[in-house]
């Protein structure tokens, strides 16, 4: 049962089987690897930009032989900025990725082990470049913590299926997630892997398709 004991919203305990039983199981985090490392360096780059994009710097930094932090640490800047130019803004995201590769060597195996969320969220935002989107997608997909992630395309989908103001602060609109659901790792990363889905074939930016009215009807 993925569903908490004392929900306030039923209809996210609904969505969630409905999209699960037409998607089923997506297998997230999208990375070759399914390395630490990998899913970190994909969050920064995908800041701004759609994931295809990150793939191609991704790529370039598997062919350069430059997938892991101690090379991304010391890897010149002018280099690091052309690998990673396919994903926009690669004069900031050099930067942040220095900085997550020096966090990365020296707080990696402290973040496996812990279980304070709160310290460890709190010290992941106060990284030049980590907002909360950022924060929580490695949190949960990197490190297997229980917290669910509101990005657009969350809005999108608590704003045209469950009646959530797309605009609510980041904070609210996670607890209101968190709060319906029981707090399990795999069942926020699922969750928030089938709404990404949903968003890039049915609920698009432009509106719903069919789809949509077919998996939410009453």
């Amino acid at each position: 049962m993925f569903c908490a004991e004392m929900k306030k919203n039923p209809l996210i305990c609904l969505y969630f089987d409905r999209l699960f039983t037409h998607y089923g199981k997506q297998f997230w985090w999208p990375c070759k690897s399914g390395q630490n490392w990998e899913i970190i360096t994909g969050a920064i780059l995908t800041q701004n930009t759609a994931w295809t994009n990150v793939e191609k710097a991704l790529n370039n930094l598997e062919e350069a032989g430059m997938n892991t932090a101690e090379k991304i640490l010391y890897c010149p800047e002018e280099k690091l900025q052309e690998l990673i130019a396919p994903a926009g803004f690669f004069r900031q995201k050099s930067i942040y990725l220095k900085i997550m590769a020096d966090f990365y060597l020296t707080r990696d195996a402290f973040y496996k082990k812990s279980s304070d969320m709160n310290s460890l969220r709190k010290e992941l935002l106060s990284l030049k470049g980590v907002g909360r989107e950022t924060a929580d997608s490695i949190l949960l997909y990197a490190y297997n913590k229980p917290i669910f992630i509101i990005d657009a395309y969350t809005r999108r989908f608590a704003s045209r299926h469950l009646g959530l103001d797309e605009k609510m602060p980041y904070d609210d609109m996670q607890k209101i997630f968190m709060d319906n659901l029981q707090k399990r790792t795999e069942i926020f990363n699922e969750y928030h892997a089938l709404i990404v889905q949903l968003c890039k074939e049915s609920c698009m930016k432009k509106g719903c398709n069919k789809l949509c009215g077919k998996l939410f009807q009453e």
